[in-house]
């Protein structure tokens, strides 16, 4: 068959295309910049009439950036009255769903000069680092009211943790530590409920972090969750005295791996499970002290004694329901948070102070909470409430 094939050039097309809704576009605001103007005049271009409010005084051009493209405007000058569009606002440039996603760029973790050209790419303009930095900074009014929001309802779990960052300090550079909690409420969601600057995780700063989280409203807590940090164990029995403490697990293999030679760490390990693999707290107790035994015969006495000194603070969430063990035992969940702040922080290196890592870290949490993170089901309470009534019960007979 001898029949003649078409070939389009798909590329060609897309730019014409392109270009035909860009030119739509600024001939519609243009347009309607015009109709703006006899609005405000009272009267048509070059029309006589004695209820005229105002005179034409020509066009000045404008750049907007918008998602078809940059266009160019055309702005009516009047005589003896003020020209106020309530199609864009005075002196913007960009088309607010623009500056909304070069934010969400930034916040989704990609580098400013990555957005830079991506700007360049999608919008024909290059987007400074000073114009990203600028647009940030509406956000962090919103941020600030975010970490300051008054907490309702109850909130029987709260893992707490802290993780520390760099900035920069009369030329030489510190770490600043941005301690975080994060939640489960009483119908079994997760939710992060603070977040705050700390220049070390101390006493001083874990206590001002939870008399503010108990400011704002956190009651309810049965059990914190989180590392044998300094100063962390004795806050919360200061600020939360009916509480529980769950030391992290994870934390204290850790600790033990760190006294226990290469050759014997997968036997040791084991042990360690096995402590925690018991269907109740009272037989983990008798575990561990033969878990102890053990050790000290293989010449372990570093592993024994911290397992000996420190097993019964990572087997408190033994008293509550069986269902909850696997999620309570651990702080992994807030862990997994911080690694989305690392991947995130990790393209910004130094931060300026202590301030603008503290916008970060929260807002990155904020992007990851309104996720599905926080709008899937985290643990049934049921078990929680089912066990507290038996309690209850149990204590008015």
């Amino acid at each position: 068959m001898s029949e003649k094939i078409i070939h389009l050039n798909e590329g060609a097309i897309k730019n014409e295309l392109k270009e035909l809704v860009r030119h739509s576009v600024e001939e519609t605001l243009n347009s309607l910049l015009e109709q703006e103007a006899e609005e405000l005049t009272n009267a048509g271009r070059y029309e006589r009439t004695e209820h005229r409010k105002g005179y034409r005084s020509g066009h000045y051009e404008r750049n907007l950036t918008t998602t078809s493209g940059n266009v160019k405007l055309k702005m009516p000058k009047l005589k003896g009255i003020a020209f106020e569009t309530a199609i864009i606002e005075r002196y913007r440039r960009r088309e607010s769903s623009v500056e909304e996603a070069l934010i969400e760029m930034y916040l989704a973790g990609v580098s400013v000069r990555r957005i830079e050209d991506i700007t360049e790419a999608l919008w024909g303009t290059r987007v400074s680092a000073g114009t990203v930095s600028n647009l940030n900074k509406k956000v962090y009014e919103h941020i600030e009211t975010w970490r300051n929001r008054p907490l309702k309802g109850k909130y029987p779990y709260v893992y707490v943790d802290g993780i520390y960052l760099k900035r920069s300090w009369g030329g030489e550079y510190e770490n600043v530590a941005i301690l975080i909690a994060m939640a489960v409420n009483d119908d079994g969601y997760r939710e992060v409920i603070g977040a705050a600057e700390g220049m070390k995780e101390d006493i001083a700063s874990w206590l001002e972090f939870l008399k503010s989280l108990k400011q704002r409203g956190l009651e309810g807590t049965q059990l914190f969750i989180g590392d044998k940090c300094l100063g962390l164990l004795e806050a919360v029995n200061e600020v939360f005295p009916n509480s529980k403490f769950q030391r992290c697990t994870v934390h204290f293999y850790r600790n033990v791996f760190a006294v226990t030679p290469r050759s014997k760490m997968k036997e040791v390990a084991a042990m360690l499970k096995a402590i925690h693999a018991q269907e109740s707290k009272e037989a983990a107790k008798e575990k561990a002290l033969k878990v102890v035994a053990k050790l000290r015969d293989m010449k372990l006495k570093e592993a024994a004694q911290k397992i000996e000194d420190s097993i019964l603070e990572t087997l408190t969430y033994m008293d509550f329901p069986y269902a909850h063990w696997s999620k309570l035992r651990s702080n992994n969940v807030i862990e997994r948070l911080n690694r989305e702040i690392r991947r995130r922080t990790r393209v910004v290196g130094t931060f300026p102070d202590g301030n603008s890592a503290l916008m970060l870290v929260c807002a990155r949490l904020r992007h990851v909470a309104s996720k599905a993170w926080g709008t899937r089901r985290y643990m049934s309470m049921t078990h929680l409430h089912d066990m507290q009534k038996e309690e209850s019960n149990m204590l008015a007979v």
